[in-house]
């Protein structure tokens, strides 16, 4: 099979955090183009990786994953447990925002406040509060032990106190980008870049921060991502040179750029699986019919999706081989998953007739199953294969494909207006507790808990152990109750686990680029021919 060769260039933590003119002498302008926007701004409305992946070229954490994916301080300069409930975090002293504000404890209180009313709650739950401890030094106060606090906040980012509160934005847009907020459309950072210019879900500018307290390691001073859904456009604006890199690369087109002189392809693993979620929690199917009572509730019916479903197919036919099928809905590399779990359920379609007979549902019943058309890698093309096999087992597929943002405005909380969805997760924790807290506990809006549980799952052991996990110390101990939650969750199937992704990039030659599994464009660190 077809292998690209790697583009990756990392520029050293060293050098990212050399403090200077923020402004490259051989500054150049960056044009690249990927499949969908994001859909809002606002830093605190919603657990989402393309809004993380804009958003961090503007906005800052305390700590943020390097080039190596190790912590670095970022707005933070260092951090430790100073007692098991206590986190105390030194902020960096003489950073401003754009505008010329300047940063300090009060910030960080009040973004801490604002993003657990929205939809990083997740990444903050357990945080009963943060105390200003002097204008550059406060103290995470946990309910319990969490031993991975830094872990979990490299995607909450920094707000400006005074410019939200002179902006009415006091509080954050909604995660399903409902309610039209100041903040949904303007930012006010202190990172590396300002967003110059925008035209939503056309193209966004960014000009390189003069005031910024870091240095560029690479030499892009303003650049312009463009919205490009269609993959074959997107493929032909690499090729014509009107962008220098495209994201989202199609497999079966990764050979044609190759072997087009000047251009080249990188790839690395993605972070981010997709997997299927049912709604468990309704009674009836609000998107289906055949059935009286929901078919999803009784785990045999899930359990026989699981054996209908060939990912090995998938990954071969539909991927190309840029797919990594997974028995889990987190990747191989995150902390919890193991050999045995991450090893996929074999197909076995007698079997899975067989469990639709024992649960009632030989005839089959007829459902709505939710995609994007823009979002990942084949994730339209995905989502018909998976009706095609699921019709084996008399499952009647209706693919509801759309575009990100109107699915997410559909799916998401607080309406979760669906009866089966194909989702995709990218823990930035490198953690499974993350997941478990925030797509598997059972929901719980006020704590956090269980916010993008999408179908409703609910099981009281998963959520004790969740408990457990977030104040266990011991390493050892720890590894333990996540696989025991993990084993939970495969043997229950309300995830169904389909592939683990891969970033697939299509550059110029000559472009340089650092590729995170995040998904994350860290403009500052990329070079580009003059």
């Amino acid at each position: 099979m077809f292998r690209p060769r790697i583009a990756f260039a990392a520029k050293t933590v060293a050098a990212i955090l050399l403090t200077s003119a923020a402004i490259p002498s051989n500054a150049a302008e960056f044009r690249f183009a990927g499949p969908l926007d994001a859909y809002t701004l606002d830093p605190h409305a919603i657990s989402n990786t393309l809004v993380f992946a804009v958003l961090r070229n503007v906005y800052e954490p305390l700590v943020e994953r390097g080039p190596d994916l190790s912590l670095q301080p970022v707005l933070a300069t260092e951090w430790s447990q100073v007692d098991p409930l206590t986190w105390e975090f030194k902020l960096r002293q003489g950073v401003t925002y754009s505008n010329g504000n300047s940063f300090n404890a009060d910030d960080v209180v009040f973004s801490f406040e604002r993003a657990k009313k929205g939809g990083m709650a997740s990444h903050l739950a357990g945080v009963a509060q943060i105390e200003k401890v002097d204008d550059f030094t406060v103290r995470f106060i946990s309910e319990k032990t969490n031993p991975i606090l830094p872990n979990q906040i490299v995607n909450w980012f920094m707000m400006d106190q005074e410019w939200a509160v002179e902006n009415g934005a006091e509080e954050p847009g909604k995660a399903d980008n409902s309610t039209e907020g100041f903040a949904n459309r303007n930012t006010m950072g202190t990172g590396s870049y300002v967003i110059s210019a925008r035209d939503p879900g056309v193209k966004t500018e960014f000009t390189a921060n003069p005031d910024w307290w870091g240095e560029i390691g690479g030499n892009i001073d303003h650049a312009i991502f463009y919205v490009i859904a269609n993959p074959s456009t997107r493929v032909s604006a690499l090729i014509s040179g009107e962008v220098q890199m495209i994201d989202g690369v199609p497999p079966q087109d990764t050979q044609r750029i190759e072997e087009t002189e000047g251009l080249k392809i990188a790839a690395t693993p993605d972070l981010r699986t997709v997997y299927l979620q049912p709604d468990v929690a309704r009674d009836t199917l609000i998107h289906g019919g055949g059935a009286e009572s929901n078919p999803f509730k009784d785990k045999r019916v899930r359990q026989a999706m699981q054996l209908a479903i060939d990912t090995k197919a998938i990954q071969q036919r539909i991927m190309r081989g840029y797919a990594t099928p997974v028995g889990l809905p987190i990747a191989k590399e995150v902390e919890g998953s193991t050999e045995e779990l991450s090893t996929p359920v074999a197909p076995d379609l007698e079997r899975a007739q067989a469990l639709m007979q024992e649960a009632g549902y030989g005839d089959g019943f007829a459902v709505t199953l939710d995609c994007t058309n823009d979002r990942f890698m084949n994730d339209e093309a995905t989502c018909i294969a998976i009706g095609s096999f699921l019709s084996q087992i008399n499952i009647q597929v209706t693919p509801r494909t759309q575009a990100t943002s109107r699915w997410a405005q559909q799916i998401n909380p607080p309406g979760y207006d669906t009866s089966f969805a194909m989702l995709s997760y990218s823990p930035n924790t490198y953690d499974a507790h993350q997941f478990l807290t925030g797509l598997a506990e059972t929901r719980d809006p006020e704590g956090g808990r269980g916010v993008f549980n999408i179908g409703g799952y609910s099981n009281p052991e998963i959520d004790r152990l969740a408990t457990e996990i977030g104040a266990e110390t011991d390493p050892e101990k720890r590894s333990a109750l996540m696989t025991e939650a993990l084993t939970i969750l495969k043997e229950d199937a309300a995830y169904i686990p389909i592939h683990q992704l891969q970033i697939l990039w299509g550059l110029k030659e000559g472009v340089e680029v650092v590729q995170l599994a995040d998904l994350a464009y860290p403009l500052a660190w990329f070079t580009v021919p003059e």
